[in-house]
């Protein structure tokens, strides 16, 4: 019965980080629009060129933390959470 439990808590922290990374898209999809508005827009004004790189890099630098966030808490969920949950498990049994 402990065996099945502890199949279970690593299975379900497993299907918890994977879940986890599918934030990662957004910030991908995020930033490759920005950094296209941003190369169309040095095309049509290349005067403009310093004030779109810096307005670009920040807002790419925003969008990334979801993906950073999400990148810790896969992280704890496979090598954090599955030994605190083991150890709660046996220490109730």
């Amino acid at each position: 019965m402990l065996e099945i439990a502890i199949g279970i808590i690593l299975g379900c922290c497993a299907l918890g980080a994977g879940t986890a990374m599918i934030a990662g898209i957004g910030p991908g999809i995020g930033e490759g629009n920005a950094v296209a508005k941003a190369c169309e827009a040095i095309g049509r004004q290349p005067e403009c060129k310093g004030d779109v790189t810096t307005t670009m890099l920040m807002g790419c630098a925003i969008a990334e933390t979801t993906g950073l966030y999400a990148l810790v808490i896969a992280i704890l969920l496979i090598f954090v959470a599955p030994d605190l949950l083991v150890e709660v498990l046996k220490a109730n049994i």
